[in-house]
């Protein structure tokens, strides 16, 4: 009989679950989760190392793509889909690629993680190259459907990063950087969708949010990129451009308006004391970082003064 993985063992911890109270099952449930943040901070050496790569990838015209299966490719496929209005960037610029396709997203589709050869064929269509970074995404660390896109993201020169909650991936080989966090075994055997899914998001979160950070889509811990698309978003971006700049939320409404409904336009307009072509002339030489594009005069007038 072949060797367990760590995903698919029994927990001692939660043995006899089916004769618990509801309330004794979620006490034990939620001392399970609570496992997970430790296991994800052990792992940020390796976080930071795959976020310093999407970044510097990211500078010159690369992509961040996730490739996973069942619950690990729908948690990637989440982020991808929260990246744009979120950080403003294109779609086109985080991708996600599903074994068993979009349907595969609210459906079971048997056996579409088992073919390598699917995984190399569905990422080969996204034609990767040098810039980019491919994000496996398996709690077992082993899914077939991965190792294969891995396997043709190294080929085409991509940088490869892989996530999982296996202390010791089959795929580890593949891997650039090996993201792992090492949750134990699950409350109930093999469901990864409990601790090994959330550690995944809480993996996720942190790998974009972090590089969008550093990318300068993000201003102080402010979403300056979010998309003012309705009424909420657009409250939300006269608040924050009102305590941002200092001024009141007429004022802020009214440099919205000035600056065309761009809020990283209208901060830098504000918080530079420029207009509307030179704040987007900044934004421009800045590559879009906010506090970049507002520094850039402050730079010339201490170069002058020096």
């Amino acid at each position: 009989m072949p060797k367990l993985l760590p995903t698919e063992r029994r927990n001692p911890r939660t043995g006899g679950l089916d004769g618990k109270s509801t309330r004794e099952l979620l006490r034990i449930l939620n001392r399970e989760d609570s496992r997970v943040p430790a296991a994800v901070a052990r792992a940020i050496p390796a976080v930071a190392r795959a976020v310093d790569r999407i970044v510097r990838g990211w500078a010159r015209g690369g992509r961040l793509i996730y490739v996973g299966a069942g619950t690990s490719g729908r948690l990637g496929a989440l982020d991808a889909a929260e990246c744009p209005p979120t950080f403003g960037i294109s779609a086109a610029r985080v991708r996600a690629v599903m074994a068993g396709g979009r349907r595969a997203l609210d459906h079971a589709v048997e056996g579409a993680e088992d073919s390598a050869p699917r995984g190399a064929r569905d990422l080969g269509k996204l034609r990767v190259g040098r810039e980019d970074v491919v994000v496996g995404l398996t709690a077992s660390g082993s899914t077939p459907f991965v190792a294969g896109a891995l396997d043709q993201a190294k080929r085409g020169g991509a940088t490869t990063v892989l996530v999982t909650t296996n202390p010791r991936p089959a795929l580890r080989n593949l891997a650039d950087i090996a993201i792992i966090a090492d949750v134990g075994p699950e409350a109930v055997a093999g469901s990864t969708r409990m601790k090994s899914g959330t550690a995944q998001k809480l993996l996720l979160n942190m790998i974009t949010t972090a590089a969008m950070v550093r990318l300068g889509r993000v201003y102080d811990n402010q979403m300056v990129y979010v998309a003012l698309s309705n009424r909420k978003l657009r409250e939300r971006g006269e608040r924050l451009l009102a305590e941002s700049a200092g001024i009141g939320s007429a004022e802020a409404r009214r440099a919205l308006a000035l600056a065309g409904g761009n809020l990283p336009v209208a901060l830098v307009m504000r918080k530079a004391g420029v207009n509307r072509t030179e704040a987007q002339r900044r934004l421009r030489r800045a590559k879009g970082h906010v506090r970049q594009a507002i520094e850039i005069g402050a730079e010339r007038e201490e170069r002058v003064r020096g």
